[in-house]
């Protein structure tokens, strides 16, 4: 007799909460807010419902965030834009994980508006 295993997913939103609000580490310690969602990504998407989708979000989010700062940089010799964008970089890279955190705990998905979709 043969027995098919089933990969359950188990339901996890404060894992997922968790996750989101590990992006904050670049806040505390400096490093840390990529390379730790990453981690917890990749290990538990497919043991957690939800993580995939969370975990795709918040790389995405991390990896604009990347690229908005190497824009910014030539951006500063034009009027300062660069430094507005800087800004804004640093206020939606604190609050967005928050929000999402959120979320995370209500059982919702994800929102991270202004985020290039390099992961689907």
């Amino acid at each position: 007799m043969e027995v098919l295993h089933h990969n359950v997913l188990r339901k996890d939103n404060t894992l997922l909460s968790l996750t989101h609000l590990s992006q904050l580490l670049h806040y505390v310690t400096g490093f840390g807010g990529f390379v730790i969602p990453l981690i917890i990504w990749l290990t538990s998407r497919n043991s957690v419902e939800g993580m995939d989708e969370h975990g795709k979000a918040i790389i995405n989010l991390q990896l604009s965030l990347l690229l908005y700062i190497v824009l910014s940089i030539p951006a500063i010799l034009l009027l300062g834009l660069g430094i507005l964008t800087l800004i804004a970089r640093g206020v939606l890279g604190f609050i967005l994980p928050i929000v999402n955190a959120i979320r995370a705990s209500n059982g919702e998905e994800p929102t991270y508006f202004l985020t290039i979709p390099f992961i689907n």
